[in-house]
């Protein structure tokens, strides 16, 4: 089977010499379709650099990456932006929802961008939030969400294109222990009902459950890798 996502030998350093801070270190990991993988550690650990990486929002500074086969180091910043937006849903740590945007505005505008037919994205939206439990809520602007509330928009985003792939950066943080299970619930059926691959950077144990592998990162580097469900 080959891997969706495949890095190998993957650093990221930021900074110039004599300042330079190496964020990741020589990381080789794979994910298949349909599995949950969990990069588990602390704030600071590189979990989110390195989700970052596989989500062809940062180029490693070496070592390699290939998303669904595509080697993103040969490809142009264009051919990027087409491969995150037809393939991978993102659930960012600060949410990056518009604030000129309502809450179902927010969600449809991935099939806009995408120029798929704009009723069927519009109720696919829709439809999506209510599974969130957010009916009530879609007209809504952001800044008239709670936190938890714009956490779940955001899940709804990374959703309605029914991509390949998902990453997620901390995305229980804002939830309580209803919607946190909602959420991982949704993102179960995704994985069972599309064969959808999901990984979640995120120091969270209470949705270790959700995990098919568990990998432990500290100081740039993958400490452990193991399956977590029997």
């Amino acid at each position: 089977m080959t891997p969706v996502i495949e890095a190998v030998d993957v650093s990221r350093s930021f900074g110039k010499s004599g300042t330079e801070v190496l964020a990741v270190n020589h990381v080789s990991l794979s994910i298949n379709a349909g599995e949950v993988l969990m990069l588990m550690g602390p704030s600071g650990s590189g979990k989110t650099t390195l989700l970052a990486m596989l989500g062809c929002i940062l180029r490693p500074s070496s070592g390699r990456i290939r998303v669904q086969g595509k080697d993103i180091g040969t490809l142009s910043s264009t051919e990027l932006a087409r491969l995150r937006a037809e393939t991978i849903g993102f659930v960012f740590q600060g949410f990056n929802l518009l604030s000129a945007l309502t809450a179902w505005e927010n969600v449809a505008l991935v099939g806009d961008f995408l120029a798929r037919h704009p009723r069927s994205m519009h109720s696919r939206s829709v439809e999506i939030l209510e599974n969130m439990g957010l009916g009530h809520r879609i007209h809504h602007l952001p800044e008239a969400l709670s936190a938890g509330e714009k956490q779940r928009v955001a899940f709804a985003r990374a959703l309605v294109n029914s991509p390949g792939i998902i990453l997620a950066d901390e995305p229980t943080a804002n939830l309580d222990s209803e919607n946190r299970d909602r959420v991982v619930s949704l993102l179960r059926q995704a994985v069972k009902e599309q064969g959808v691959s999901v990984i979640i950077a995120t120091h969270d144990e209470r949705i270790l459950q959700a995990a098919d592998r568990v990998i432990r990162i500290e100081d740039g580097q993958m400490k452990d890798d193991r399956k977590h469900r029997p």
